[in-house]
Protein backbone atom coordinates (compact mmCIF):
# COMPACT_ATOMS: atom_id res chain seq x y z
CA UNK A 1 0.00 0.00 0.00
CA UNK A 2 1.23 3.99 -1.04
CA UNK A 3 0.83 6.49 1.21
CA UNK A 4 -0.07 9.71 -0.54
CA UNK A 5 1.24 12.73 0.27
CA UNK A 6 -0.02 16.43 0.11
CA UNK A 7 1.73 18.89 -1.91
CA UNK A 8 1.84 22.46 0.35
CA UNK A 9 0.33 24.67 -1.93
CA UNK A 10 2.22 27.81 -1.29
CA UNK A 11 1.61 27.74 2.35
CA UNK A 12 4.68 28.47 5.02
CA UNK A 13 5.23 26.03 7.53
CA UNK A 14 4.61 27.05 10.97
CA UNK A 15 2.06 28.62 13.35
CA UNK A 16 -0.95 30.48 11.44
CA UNK A 17 -4.26 32.23 13.19
CA UNK A 18 -7.27 32.89 11.67
CA UNK A 19 -7.73 36.42 10.08
CA UNK A 20 -11.24 37.01 11.49
CA UNK A 21 -12.21 39.87 9.98
CA UNK A 22 -12.23 37.46 6.56
CA UNK A 23 -13.39 34.47 7.92
CA UNK A 24 -17.07 32.84 9.01
CA UNK A 25 -17.51 29.96 10.92
CA UNK A 26 -21.44 28.98 10.07
CA UNK A 27 -24.31 26.43 9.90
CA UNK A 28 -27.77 25.65 8.23
CA UNK A 29 -30.66 23.73 9.87
CA UNK A 30 -33.76 23.29 8.36
CA UNK A 31 -36.89 25.07 10.08
CA UNK A 32 -40.39 22.82 9.70
CA UNK A 33 -38.48 20.73 6.74
CA UNK A 34 -38.94 23.08 4.22
CA UNK A 35 -36.78 26.25 4.93
CA UNK A 36 -33.07 26.82 5.45
CA UNK A 37 -32.28 28.58 8.21
CA UNK A 38 -28.28 29.94 8.19
CA UNK A 39 -26.42 30.77 11.73
CA UNK A 40 -22.59 31.61 12.88
CA UNK A 41 -20.69 32.39 15.18
CA UNK A 42 -19.19 35.51 16.21
CA UNK A 43 -16.31 34.58 18.61
CA UNK A 44 -14.06 31.41 17.82
CA UNK A 45 -10.37 30.89 17.87
CA UNK A 46 -8.08 28.84 16.09
CA UNK A 47 -4.30 28.04 15.95
CA UNK A 48 -2.90 25.98 12.70
CA UNK A 49 0.21 24.64 12.73
CA UNK A 50 1.35 23.76 9.11
CA UNK A 51 3.96 20.73 8.45
CA UNK A 52 6.18 20.24 5.98
CA UNK A 53 3.95 17.51 5.20
CA UNK A 54 0.71 18.61 5.33
CA UNK A 55 -0.68 15.14 6.89
CA UNK A 56 1.43 16.11 10.01
CA UNK A 57 -0.28 19.82 10.39
CA UNK A 58 -2.25 20.05 13.37
CA UNK A 59 -5.20 22.10 14.06
CA UNK A 60 -7.51 23.43 17.22
CA UNK A 61 -10.52 25.51 17.23
CA UNK A 62 -12.47 26.92 19.94
CA UNK A 63 -15.94 27.81 19.52
CA UNK A 64 -17.86 30.34 22.41
CA UNK A 65 -21.56 28.92 21.56
CA UNK A 66 -23.11 32.24 23.22
CA UNK A 67 -21.74 34.08 20.24
CA UNK A 68 -23.89 32.44 18.16
CA UNK A 69 -26.22 34.95 15.79
CA UNK A 70 -28.95 33.38 13.51
CA UNK A 71 -30.39 36.66 12.79
CA UNK A 72 -33.46 35.88 15.25
CA UNK A 73 -32.98 36.96 19.08
CA UNK A 74 -35.27 34.32 20.55
CA UNK A 75 -34.02 32.01 18.65
CA UNK A 76 -30.59 32.45 19.16
CA UNK A 77 -31.60 33.14 23.29
CA UNK A 78 -33.38 29.26 22.58
CA UNK A 79 -30.42 28.23 21.52
CA UNK A 80 -27.94 29.42 23.94
CA UNK A 81 -30.29 27.56 26.62
CA UNK A 82 -30.30 24.11 28.18
CA UNK A 83 -32.65 23.09 25.08
CA UNK A 84 -29.12 23.10 23.05
CA UNK A 85 -25.85 24.47 23.86
CA UNK A 86 -26.33 25.09 27.57
CA UNK A 87 -23.79 27.71 27.06
CA UNK A 88 -23.80 28.35 31.07
CA UNK A 89 -22.81 24.92 31.85
CA UNK A 90 -20.73 24.46 28.23
CA UNK A 91 -18.77 27.53 27.68
CA UNK A 92 -17.07 26.31 24.52
CA UNK A 93 -17.05 23.98 21.26
CA UNK A 94 -13.78 22.62 20.34
CA UNK A 95 -12.17 20.82 17.40
CA UNK A 96 -8.77 19.20 17.65
CA UNK A 97 -7.78 17.88 14.64
CA UNK A 98 -6.54 14.10 14.48
CA UNK A 99 -5.72 13.24 10.95
CA UNK A 100 -5.19 15.69 7.57
CA UNK A 101 -5.54 13.55 4.15
CA UNK A 102 -5.28 14.14 0.94
CA UNK A 103 -9.09 13.85 -0.84
CA UNK A 104 -8.81 14.59 -4.73
CA UNK A 105 -8.25 18.23 -5.51
CA UNK A 106 -9.09 19.07 -1.63
CA UNK A 107 -8.12 17.57 1.64
CA UNK A 108 -10.51 15.45 4.46
CA UNK A 109 -9.46 16.93 8.30
CA UNK A 110 -10.22 14.38 10.60
CA UNK A 111 -10.35 15.50 14.41
CA UNK A 112 -12.40 15.60 17.71
CA UNK A 113 -15.50 17.71 18.08
CA UNK A 114 -16.72 18.88 21.81
CA UNK A 115 -20.10 19.51 22.18
CA UNK A 116 -21.91 20.24 25.29
CA UNK A 117 -19.22 18.18 26.96
CA UNK A 118 -19.78 15.15 24.20
CA UNK A 119 -17.15 14.22 22.08
CA UNK A 120 -17.17 12.64 18.50
CA UNK A 121 -15.53 12.11 15.67
CA UNK A 122 -16.21 14.55 12.72
CA UNK A 123 -14.66 14.80 8.87
CA UNK A 124 -14.68 18.02 6.93
CA UNK A 125 -14.25 18.07 3.82
CA UNK A 126 -12.19 21.13 3.08
CA UNK A 127 -10.48 22.77 0.13
CA UNK A 128 -7.35 25.59 0.03
CA UNK A 129 -9.09 28.88 -1.81
CA UNK A 130 -5.95 29.91 -2.61
CA UNK A 131 -2.98 32.70 -1.02
CA UNK A 132 -2.14 36.31 -1.55
CA UNK A 133 -0.35 38.96 0.31
CA UNK A 134 -2.11 42.22 1.70
CA UNK A 135 -0.63 45.73 0.78
CA UNK A 136 1.10 45.65 4.32
CA UNK A 137 2.76 42.40 3.84
CA UNK A 138 0.79 39.92 5.54
CA UNK A 139 0.35 36.57 3.90
CA UNK A 140 -3.14 35.23 4.09
CA UNK A 141 -4.32 31.62 2.76
CA UNK A 142 -8.09 30.93 1.79
CA UNK A 143 -9.75 27.40 2.35
CA UNK A 144 -13.10 26.47 3.14
CA UNK A 145 -14.66 23.32 4.59
CA UNK A 146 -18.10 21.49 5.27
CA UNK A 147 -19.09 18.81 6.97
CA UNK A 148 -22.67 17.29 7.75
CA UNK A 149 -23.78 16.17 10.79
CA UNK A 150 -26.36 14.27 13.37
CA UNK A 151 -26.81 17.33 16.23
CA UNK A 152 -28.20 14.59 18.35
CA UNK A 153 -25.13 12.82 18.61
CA UNK A 154 -24.14 15.90 20.33
CA UNK A 155 -27.20 15.88 22.66
CA UNK A 156 -28.37 18.73 20.94
CA UNK A 157 -32.18 16.81 20.75
CA UNK A 158 -34.50 19.12 21.62
CA UNK A 159 -37.33 19.56 19.07
CA UNK A 160 -41.08 19.89 18.60
CA UNK A 161 -43.12 16.99 16.16
CA UNK A 162 -44.96 18.49 13.18
CA UNK A 163 -49.11 17.66 12.76
CA UNK A 164 -48.80 16.91 9.47
CA UNK A 165 -45.49 14.87 10.02
CA UNK A 166 -41.87 15.92 10.70
CA UNK A 167 -39.92 17.86 13.06
CA UNK A 168 -39.30 21.48 13.87
CA UNK A 169 -36.30 21.63 13.41
CA UNK A 170 -33.80 18.97 11.20
CA UNK A 171 -31.29 16.82 12.80
CA UNK A 172 -28.94 16.90 9.72
CA UNK A 173 -26.95 20.12 10.26
CA UNK A 174 -24.06 21.30 7.70
CA UNK A 175 -21.35 22.75 8.76
CA UNK A 176 -20.00 26.23 6.59
CA UNK A 177 -16.52 27.63 7.31
CA UNK A 178 -15.05 30.01 4.88
CA UNK A 179 -11.74 31.63 5.67
CA UNK A 180 -8.40 33.11 5.99
CA UNK A 181 -5.30 32.15 8.10
CA UNK A 182 -2.64 34.75 8.45
CA UNK A 183 0.85 34.42 9.82
CA UNK A 184 0.69 36.38 13.44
Amino acid sequence: MTTKTIVRPEIETGVWTLDKSHTKVGFVAKHLMVTKVRGHFESYDANVVVAEDLTQSEIHVKIDPSSITTGAEDRDNHLRSNDFFDVENHPSIEFVSTAIEPDGDGFRITGDLMVRGTTHPLTLAAAYEGSGVDPWGNTHVGFSATARINREDWGLTWNAALEGGGWLVSKEITLEIEGQLVRP
